[in-house]
C-alpha cells in the first residue's frame, strides 16, 4: 500500500443550480510533506461543519482503482489525484479490503478507519453531473474517512503499512452496502455495531434500523 498523492482545499464558493455554494471538495495535489492534525491536514478546511469534518471525518482516502474504474464508467481521461475530494490519493487499499477499525501507520501519522465517505450534492457540483451522488454510491466504491490517532507529517510517496485491523474485518464496502441495500438485514447490523471504531454518525441509523426491526 502506498500514499500517491496528498490533496488539500480550502472551501471556495461557486454558483450551482443558481445558488451560492460553499465548497471545500476542489482539492488539489500539494508537493512535499503536509502536517495531519487531530481535524484535517494542513492548508484544507471544509464549509459545512455540521456535515464535513470533525474528529471522526478528518481524513478522506480514496484508492487509484477506483479512478481506473470511472475512467472506464465515464470514458474520462482526465481525472487529477484529489478529483473526487480525497485528502489522500491511495493505492492497494479498495473498499473490500478496508475494514472498520483499520489502523495504519503513513507517515508519521497513524490513522484508523472510522466510516466510508456518503456522496453529496457537492459532488454532482465537482463532477458536473446531476444525480451522479447515486451512481457513486451504487458503485461500492465511496472511500473512507480516518481519524487522526497520532499527528504527524505525510507526503506522496510514504508507504502506508496496516498495523491493526478489527477482528470482526467489517470491510468498507460491506457497511456503506448494508446500511443503503441490505436494512433488513438485523443480524448483520448487530455485528457492524460490535465494532468499537464505527463512528458515531454511522452507528446511530444502524441502531434505529435495529431498534425499529426488533419492536
Amino acid at each position: 500500500m502506498k500514499l500517491l498523492s496528498v490533496n488539500v482545499s480550502l472551501p471556495k464558493t461557486f454558483v450551482y443550480d443558481g445558488k451560492s455554494v460553499t465548497t471545500g471538495i476542489f482539492k488539489e495535489p500539494v508537493p512535499g510533506r503536509v502536517m495531519v492534525t487531530r481535524l484535517n491536514l494542513e492548508g484544507d478546511g471544509q464549509a459545512d461543519l455540521t456535515v464535513h469534518g470533525g474528529i471522526d471525518k478528518a481524513v478522506y482516502a480514496y484508492d487509484i482503482d477506483s479512478y481506473r474504474y470511472w475512467q472506464r464508467e465515464l470514458g474520462w481521461d482526465n481525472l487529477a489525484y484529489g478529483h473526487f475530494g480525497e485528502n489522500l490519493t491511495v493505492e492497494d487499499m479498495p473498499d473490500d479490503r478496508i475494514h472498520i477499525g483499520d489502523v495504519f501507520q503513513v507517515g508519521g501519522a497513524l490513522l484508523e478507519v472510522s466510516q466510508p465517505r456518503v456522496p453529496c450534492f457537492k459532488l454532482e457540483l465537482k463532477m458536473e453531473m446531476v444525480g451522479f451522488s447515486r451512481q457513486f454510491l451504487a458503485s461500492g466504491r465511496l472511500g473512507f474517512y480516518l481519524r487522526v490517532l497520532e499527528e504527524g507529517e505525510v507526503g506522496a510517496g510514504d508507504i502506508i503499512a496496516r498495523v491493526k485491523t478489527d477482528r470482526k474485518q467489517v470491510s468498507v464496502r460491506a457497511v456503506a452496502r448494508l446500511l443503503y441495500f441490505d436494512r433488513d438485514n438485523l443480524d448483520k447490523i448487530r455485528e457492524v455495531l460490535r465494532v468499537p471504531a464505527l463512528a458515531q454518525a454511522w452507528r446511530d441509523p444502524f441502531e434505529q434500523l435495529l431498534a425499529k426491526g426488533t419492536s
